[in-house]
């Protein structure tokens, strides 16, 4: 990733965020802790928007998760389409 996309993932709201940047910025996070060469107040101010984004990254992999789960099968067990997670059964 370049810093321009670094730069503008690390200051965009987390709601508006793909998986993609959220999982992207989630990993640069990791690798500046890591280093470990980061004030204390903004490792800790880091590791604060990590949690947000891993929070934000596992809500989305439950989602999908649910969804998939959601594959509509017909009597002879292939699936004959979909239905979405949040629809009434």
């Amino acid at each position: 990733m370049d810093e321009g996309t670094a730069t503008t993932a690390a200051g965009q709201e987390i709601s508006q965020m793909s998986f993609e940047q959220a999982l992207a910025a989630l990993e640069q996070i990791v690798q500046q802790l890591e280093r470990g060469d980061v004030p204390l107040d903004q490792s800790i101010s880091l590791y604060e928007r990590g949690e947000a984004l891993r929070a934000a990254c596992q809500k989305r992999l439950d989602a999908a998760q649910a969804r998939i789960e959601k594959i509509v099968t017909g009597a002879d067990g292939r699936a004959s389409g979909t239905q979405s997670f949040d629809a009434e059964s």
